[in-house]
């Protein structure tokens, strides 16, 4: 990351073609993955809007690697009001009921994280998340 990774693999996750966007999301998810530096760097660089469209509309492995991302950039505070209001508690939900295994893990981890704010808890609740969880 100190070697300015951050910025072109956010730049795939907007623009690559299919296997770049997916090999993109997983780097960010390792690079955010308990650090806090890492995680507001990524966040800065505009990371969180694509991969919240690639949690929407990527390739089934893009959408599982971008739950894992969303999830560990998740871990800082002020990502947890960024992450919810880019969209992505609905497009998470509909991982945990219809995703693969790996994408239901991310993302049910990803609404854990998210639901540490109290805004975040209401809105996991209303988009149907707690049925497919517990």
């Amino acid at each position: 990351a100190a070697a300015g990774a951050i910025p072109p693999l956010v730049e795939l996750t907007k623009n690559g073609l299919d296997d770049a966007k997916n090999a993109a999301a997983w780097a960010l998810h390792v690079l955010a993955f308990n650090d806090e530096t890492n995680q507001v760097s990524i966040a800065a660089a505009g990371a969180i809007p694509p991969l919240v469209e690639l949690a929407k509309n990527g390739t089934t492995r893009a959408k599982e690697a971008a739950a894992f991302a969303l999830s560990s950039l998740a871990h800082n505070d002020d990502n947890l009001v960024s992450i919810a209001g880019t969209g992505a508690i609905p497009p998470l939900v509909g991982l945990v009921k219809t995703g693969t295994d790996g994408a239901e893990k991310a993302a049910a981890g990803a609404l854990r994280n998210l639901a540490l704010n109290a805004d975040n808890r209401v809105s996991i609740a209303a988009a149907g998340a707690i049925p497919p969880l517990v």
